[in-house]
């Protein structure tokens, strides 16, 4: 894709606009409990679940379940983890008029099933801390290495000066 935007890109975006106007609430809410942080992964869970209607805003009174179905649907289809398995704009809006059957096999996308969202900074800051810990005990009880600590000298990398561009 070399950093361009395709069709499929907006449809994946018009997924989570979807989920978030039927919600009433933003992509990522940390406010919330842990299970209900994400939209996207909140209502793969809902809907794995059948109650894809507990996504639906608590402030609307009276809805059509059918149609917050249909959406949902419509929604999960178009953020599918691979581009083909998006559906077109053009299907996206007969399904959403009930033209057609929301259709399709929809699946949890791989980007939700291979990372666990809530346990990536805390395992990233707990790693940091041990790795951090671990190289001080080592710096301390080995004489021979250099210590970057506080108060310790530099360790410069050469650098090739030449090679950057003068400034204009």
């Amino acid at each position: 894709m070399r950093g361009h935007l395709t069709e499929k890109a907006d449809i994946f975006g018009f997924g989570i606009v979807a989920l978030e106007i039927l919600s009433g609430r933003p992509n990522t809410d940390n406010s919330l409990e842990d299970d209900k942080i994400y939209l996207l992964e909140w209502a793969w869970a809902l809907h794995e679940n059948n109650q894809s209607l507990d996504l639906v805003d608590p402030n609307l009174v009276e809805f059509d379940e059918n149609e917050a179905l249909r959406i949902v649907g419509v929604a999960l289809l178009c953020t599918q983890g691979s581009p083909l398995m998006r559906p077109p704009m053009s299907r996206v809006v007969a399904m959403l008029a009930g033209d057609i059957e929301v259709s399709g096999v929809i699946t949890r996308p791989s980007y939700l099933t291979d990372w666990d969202f809530r346990d990536l900074t805390s395992s990233f800051v707990t790693e940091s801390i041990q790795a951090s810990t671990a190289s001080e005990d080592n710096d301390n009880h080995n004489q021979n290495r250099i210590s970057s600590g506080p108060g310790a000298a530099p360790i410069l990398s050469p650098v090739n000066v030449s090679d950057i561009p003068e400034e204009r």
